[in-house]
């Protein structure tokens, strides 16, 4: 099933006092470049983290940022008296000695001080990790939702363009058809006048103009510029698609501009500069399909 590389996803859940949120935002990028932001206590599990999103996502640039917050602040976070009372301490005696007037705000002052808060080192044990590991995977379903989901999106426009360069493949035929007896009556004008006697070798004339019709024919062009499509369509299903539609895509590009090449009629010259602008359209969509 075709896949956007633009996508989205965001899990949460509370696992005893703690409350782990994980965000996941993915962009197109040829290769996967993976950003991930945890907090200090569950870097000896980045790697799994880092194989875990890898595994799931592919390709893509991938920003995911961890989180984990207590639930219950007043279990955690401690003011150390003793140190709040040794810096009321040192301001009184300070202001005095230098005849500092006195704060009304004492408090503001102390609170604003280094030093007071006691933050308890954690230690996430491996039940802990494995819940973070569950909201990775929450997260990472969301993103794949969301990628399926701009996918279509993707895969409706693009069948969309397709239809459209067939159709002006099919416009291509009523002007090929009068274009050999507009080369031919050219090639005969300009033979008269360059011979003195206005007579030549009608037989030798007929060869030439064949071998010259030969190398303009664009029928080749046109059978498998129509086959390209029809395998672009096909492979629209597969799954990690992205690259596979670029080489056809490139194909494609090749059919039209040897088509373009050969034509030399000019309403076939517009039609194929319109089938141009619509395979920039697809390559453009193209870079954003895993």
């Amino acid at each position: 099933m075709i896949r956007s590389m633009t996508g989205y996803g965001i899990a949460e859940q509370t696992y005893l006092s703690k409350k782990i949120a994980v965000e996941i935002k993915t962009l197109n990028s040829k290769q996967l470049d993976l950003i991930i932001k945890l907090p200090n206590e569950l870097r000896s599990s980045e790697l799994d983290f880092r194989n875990r999103i890898g595994a799931k996502l592919q390709r893509g640039k991938v920003d995911v940022v961890v989180t984990v917050t207590d639930t219950d602040l007043t279990q955690t976070y401690h003011i150390d008296h003793d140190i709040v009372k040794a810096y009321k301490e040192q301001i009184e005696a300070i202001t005095e000695q230098l005849g500092i007037p006195a704060t009304n705000d004492m408090a503001a002052v102390l609170f604003r001080m280094p030093g007071i808060f006691n933050v308890p080192v954690e230690n996430y044990d491996d039940a802990f990790v494995g819940k973070v590991g569950e909201t990775i995977d929450q997260a990472l379903n969301a993103v794949d939702d969301f990628r399926i989901q701009e996918g279509q999106t993707l895969k409706k426009d693009l069948l969309h363009r397709v239809g459209l360069i067939l159709n002006l493949l099919e416009q291509v035929e009523p002007f090929e058809k009068s274009r050999h007896e507009v080369i031919k009556q050219r090639l005969t004008k300009n033979l008269a006048e360059l011979t003195t006697s206005g007579q030549y070798d009608e037989n030798r004339f007929e060869q030439e103009l064949i071998y010259y019709l030969e190398k303009l024919d664009i029928t080749e062009e046109k059978v498998r510029l129509r086959q390209h499509c029809n395998y672009f369509n096909e492979s629209c299903d597969d799954d990690q698609a992205g690259k596979k539609l670029g080489f056809i895509a490139q194909e494609m590009g090749r059919e039209i501009n040897t088509l373009g090449s050969k034509a030399n009629e000019v309403n076939i010259q517009k039609l194929v500069v319109q089938m141009k602008d619509e395979l920039e359209k697809i390559k453009e969509q193209v870079c954003n399909i895993l």
